[in-house]
């Protein structure tokens, strides 16, 4: 099996080397509005927006900041199928301006934003940050009643365009072979997440200060959300680009993907480490096929059987749905003129 993966340095406001309707699953992190590492990027777009900021003005900077996004909302309306799914990584900011101190709640602006453009919201997720600081506070410390709560969460907004699910051929391998198991169904549906936190190892170390200049989020968080809204042959666009996390999600899950970037330099470091792929490709997919199995010891020690063997794995699983369950590896990646091209085969453990 052959995966494709397209990068393109470019403006996600007007994604033109993207066709419409060709993109079945949206997986990204936009830049913060309100968060002050983005203030220059936002300014770069829309110079009214540096001018609130100087006037102290922050709900007229936080709107104006939204306007900008909304553009590549706009786009990811008309790239995605219908029924295809929009995954919004977003995190709110606490900010202060003007000596005003306040929350700019950007998870309901997005999905604000969305529902404007005839996208259905489905439940979301929660998923908790490592806490900055051992300090739990901000404001008076332990004197009532001016201190505020710390964000320590960000939030994955899920939409679907359209009213309608995708379908399928009835037992379409490409579907059935991208099954997961019963506990990672069980863990990765639920809406809170605790455990992305180092999961998965990354590529390789990022610079420093294009880390600084990108949304990168674990690579755990798209590999699930990869795996949980996209068959093997459908394609993962990620608007903003920045380390190319997701681009190594969809290439570990065996998708295709389109990412697009305003800065080069990012994907130079990329290219770097793209060697790398195929080791952490196999990593990843070891790593659940070993935590299947602790689980099916678990099950067995509290006395609960098996009805189904996996076809692919030495292994029993929990429904049959899973008995098709067929984990992609990377065996090879070449350069191509406009990003790569990964050629897959089916996980095996030594």
């Amino acid at each position: 099996m052959e995966t494709t993966h397209r990068v393109v340095v470019g403006d996600s406001r007007t994604l033109s080397d993207v066709a419409d309707e060709s993109v079945e699953l949206v997986v990204t992190s936009p830049p913060y509005p309100m968060i002050e590492m983005w203030d220059d990027l936002f300014t770069e777009l829309d110079p009214a927006i540096g001018d609130a900021l100087d006037a102290g003005d922050g709900q007229a900077a936080f709107e104006a900041m939204h306007t900008q996004l909304e553009a590549v909302w706009d786009e990811l309306e008309r790239v995605l199928v219908d029924g295809g799914i929009a995954c919004i990584n977003v995190g709110d900011a606490t900010r202060s301006v003007d000596d005003s101190f306040r929350v700019y709640p950007n998870h309901a602006r997005v999905l604000a934003a969305f529902e404007d453009r005839g996208f259905d919201p489905l439940p979301d997720v929660l998923w908790r940050k490592p806490a900055n600081s051992a300090a739990k506070f901000m404001g008076s410390g332990m004197i009532p009643p001016n201190a505020y709560v710390t964000l320590e969460h960000e939030y994955v907004l899920i939409f679907r365009k359209g009213g309608r699910r995708r379908e399928f051929k009835p037992g379409a391998d490409r579907r059935y072979e991208a099954a997961y198991f019963w506990e990672e169904r069980n863990r990765w549906f639920s809406d809170v997440w605790t455990d992305v936190t180092g999961e998965l190892q990354t590529l390789h170390e990022t610079d420093d200060e294009l880390r600084e200049r990108s949304a990168a989020y674990p690579l755990e968080i798209p590999y699930r959300l990869i795996c949980m809204y996209s068959a093997y042959g459908d394609t993962v666009l990620d608007p903003f680009w920045g380390t190319g996390t997701t681009t190594l999600a969809a290439m570990c899950a065996g998708r295709n993907s389109i990412g697009i970037e305003l800065e080069d330099a990012f994907l130079e470091v990329f290219d770097e480490g793209v060697d790398e792929v195929p080791a952490l490709s196999r990593s990843v997919g070891r790593a659940r096929l070993e935590r299947h199995r602790e689980f099916v010891e678990r099950r067995r020690q509290e006395g609960k059987g098996f009805e189904y063997e996996a076809d692919y794995y030495d292994t029993p699983v929990v429904t049959k749905m899973e008995q098709g369950i067929r984990l992609r590896d990377v065996r090879a990646i070449e350069s191509c003129d406009d990003g790569y091209r990964a050629e897959h085969g089916t996980l095996t453990l030594e």
